[in-house]
Parts: structure tokens; C-alpha cells; sequence
């Protein structure tokens, strides 16, 4: 493993856990298309390269969601109560949407995340709420919706705030209740969707320091950076105007939603 990628996966943990801190974004948007960048770089098999970034990148949420939920949980945020009820459907959406993802050709799935992130930056962007206001559904209810978080979560390597949050506050959850119960169903997202992505890519031909799909230096290296720096963006957005940045931000993910649709259409 050399030394001048680690150094690279420190520097993008450091980068995206910052980032979530100070503008509440999923830092899955910014890792998966750094980790296919840096993993092309390295000659990864090209066709695999684009599951392995969002099954790493899906796997550090197992570690980076313990200390948001206990920031959470302390300030009594949590509504363990919706938790529960959207978890089971969330298991089994996050480890089925693994399959799906590690079926899919790699341009597929690379085209498919540039949509995703082009759509994420242009809600960035725009702020858009939108929706009627409404109530939770019942417990079956929950349940569909659980499956469909979690399935699209697994398959973009994401925590699933991106539809939690919204699901939530249209059904009149408070917006720090929504964060903070989107933060603890981060956890089964990421723990279903990593079991499902080794299961999916054991034994296949991949690089050393692969576990299935996942990049062991790559985790190590991120989560290890990631959690130093999300609390201090977290401090840092109390203290200044972050709009300008979230512009900012929103045409930096323009870009790396065009690299990885490039990737998709011509880098296979």
C-alpha cells in the first residue's frame, strides 16, 4: 500500500468529515467519486472500482453515526420512537440494494451517482423543500418507506438523510427531531448495506486490503480523519454565514457529478 495514498485517503476524511460538520451534507457525495479517482489512479480493476468507493464510503458511516447519534441523543433529539419502526424495513432495503448495486455494470452505477449528486447539489443549491405537510404513516407504512431508504442509500454508499430528513419534516417532525432520527438510522443503513456489499464481493478477483467490496486502507484512513474534523466544522457553522459555502459546495459536486457520469459513458 503506498504511503502517497494513504496520505490521500487521510486528507479526504479530513476534507468530507469538515464538510458534513459545517454544512450538514452526506460526506458520500464528496468520498465516492475521490475514492474512483484515486483507486483509477492506482489501476483497480475498472470494472469493480465504482462499488468498491460506494461500499467504502458506505462502511465509515458505521463509525462516523455513533458520535452524531450521541450528540443527538444527549440533546434528547432522537425520536427513537420512528427510529424503530423505519429500521427493520431500512435493514432490509440497505443489505437488498447492496445486491442490486454489486449486479449492476460499474458505468451503470457510475452514471447512475452522477445523477444523484447532480440532483443533491441542485437541491443544495436551490433549498428546495417543497411537499404538503402530513402525517407519519402507520407502521407498514413505515416500513416501505424504511426499504426504500435503505435500498438507495446502499446503492449511492449513503446515510440516507437525503430522503429521511424530507420524509420526516413533510410529515411534521420538527427539522432537529428529523436530523437527529435520520442520523440514528444511519447506523442499520450502514451496518445491512456493509454486510450485503462483503457478501456480495467475496472471493471475487479484487487488490489486497479488500474485505468483499470494501477498501480496508481506504476505511482506516477516512474514518480515522473524519471524525477529528466533523465536530469542528460543526463549531465552525455556529460562528459564520455558511450560504455562501453551500454555493460553493453545490458547484463543486457539479463537478464530481460530471466526472463520474465521464466515468460512466467513457471510462469503462
Amino acid at each position: 500500500m503506498a504511503l502517497d495514498l494513504i496520505a490521500w485517503f487521510l486528507l479526504l476524511g479530513a476534507v468530507t468529515g469538515f464538510a458534513a460538520g459545517l454544512l450538514g451534507i452526506g460526506g458520500g457525495m464528496v468520498m465516492v467519486p475521490f475514492i474512483t479517482m484515486l483507486l483509477t489512479s492506482k489501476g483497480f480493476p475498472t470494472g469493480q472500482i465504482v462499488k468498491v468507493a460506494i461500499a467504502t464510503s458506505l462502511t465509515t458511516i458505521l463509525f462516523t453515526s455513533l458520535s452524531s447519534v450521541r450528540a443527538h441523543a444527549r440533546r434528547g433529539a432522537v425520536r427513537w420512537d420512528i427510529a424503530k419502526t423505519l429500521a427493520p424495513g431500512i435493514v432490509v432495503g440497505s443489505a437488498a440494494g447492496a445486491q442490486i448495486a454489486a449486479a449492476l455494470r460499474g458505468s451503470v452505477l457510475a452514471s447512475g451517482f452522477g445523477v444523484f449528486v447532480g440532483l443533491m447539489a441542485t437541491q443544495m443549491l436551490f433549498k428546495r423543500q417543497g411537499g404538503a405537510h402530513r402525517t407519519l404513516p402507520g407502521n407498514l407504512g413505515r416500513f416501505g418507506m424504511g426499504t426504500v431508504i435503505g435500498g438507495l442509500s446502499a446503492i449511492v454508499g449513503a446515510g440516507g438523510a437525503f430522503i429521511t430528513v424530507p420524509f420526516l419534516t413533510r410529515s411534521n417532525v420538527r427539522i432537529h427531531e428529523a436530523v437527529a432520527t435520520s442520523a440514528a438510522c444511519g447506523f442499520p443503513i450502514a451496518l445491512a448495506g456493509t454486510l450485503g456489499y462483503v457478501y456480495a464481493g467475496w472471493g471475487l478477483d479484487l487488490p489486497a486490503g479488500t474485505v468483499g467490496y470494501i477498501y480496508l486502507p481506504a476505511l482506516a484512513s477516512v474514518v480515522a480523519t473524519s471524525v477529528l474534523t466533523a465536530p469542528l466544522g460543526a463549531r465552525v457553522a455556529h460562528s459564520m454565514d455558511v450560504s455562501r459555502l453551500r454555493t460553493l459546495f453545490a458547484m463543486l459536486l457539479y463537478a464530481l457529478a460530471a466526472y463520474m457520469l465521464w466515468k460512466g459513458l467513457y471510462g469503462h
